[in-house]
């Protein structure tokens, strides 16, 4: 349990947020794209493909983070303030995996032009449905999905990724920026569980967004194996 949490409430959410991403880590074993990484049979293509899909999750990240951060109400303007601090750190994201993807042999505008798959419609509206709720605190359990990504995995999938294309690190800089940066992130989560947790409806709200973005961020990379190259 981590000691940066000090309030009791705080303390049983993050409990439970731990629960949730250990659930988290298992669906991500049974992806596909995800085993073939483990199991060195991770090719350039697949590289591409994975941050074709990965693009349209960061690109629409910091619309529903600053969504989010708009319905906050005057009682938590400080949780306003630090959520409008992490879409603007993070906006501009996309243009460093857009960059990794031509580093890796694709075509910019392909790229852009990649449409959402299933998981990524998916995971975009209930984000953006959450986010345009009265003081929307359970976006802290989607925070903490994919902010635990970056400080977890990350660094682990680029060193991988650069072992099984060739790369010295050129192609991977969005993964390696993020595994470098998230601890930061995950700190901020945990000042604000202490300041929104305050009882069993604020923690059962939270974990289940934690679960259902943790869901749908596992089926967006199912879905890779299941569009059109």
């Amino acid at each position: 349990m981590s000691d940066k949490v000090t309030t009791l409430e705080g303390q049983a959410c993050l409990q439970g947020l731990m629960r949730v991403w250990f659930d988290f880590e298992r669906q991500l074993s049974r992806v596909p794209i995800l085993q073939r990484l483990e199991r060195d049979r991770f090719t350039d293509d697949d590289y591409r493909r994975l941050l074709c899909h990965l693009r349209q999750q960061v690109i629409e990240g910091a619309r529903w983070i600053t969504r989010g951060a708009s319905s906050f109400e005057r009682d938590f303007a400080d949780v306003r303030s630090m959520v409008i601090e992490h879409a603007r750190e993070e906006h501009r994201d996309y243009e460093m995996l857009e960059a990794d993807y031509v580093a890796a042999g694709g075509e910019r505008q392909t790229i852009i032009d990649a449409e959402r798959n299933a998981g990524s419609e998916a995971l975009h509206a209930f984000m953006m449905y959450r986010a345009g709720q009265p003081n929307p605190v359970d976006l802290i359990g989607a925070m903490w999905i994919i902010e635990g990504l970056g400080h977890k995995m990350a660094d682990d999938w680029a060193r991988r990724i650069d072992a099984a294309i060739g790369g010295d690190g050129g192609a991977t800089r969005f993964m390696r920026y993020h595994g470098a940066n998230d601890d930061a992130h995950l700190d901020k989560l945990y000042a604000l569980l202490d300041r929104v947790c305050r009882g069993e409806a604020e923690r059962r709200a939270i974990l289940r967004t934690a679960r259902v973005v943790a869901r749908l961020y596992a089926l967006q990379l199912e879905e890779i194996d299941h569009e059109p190259a």
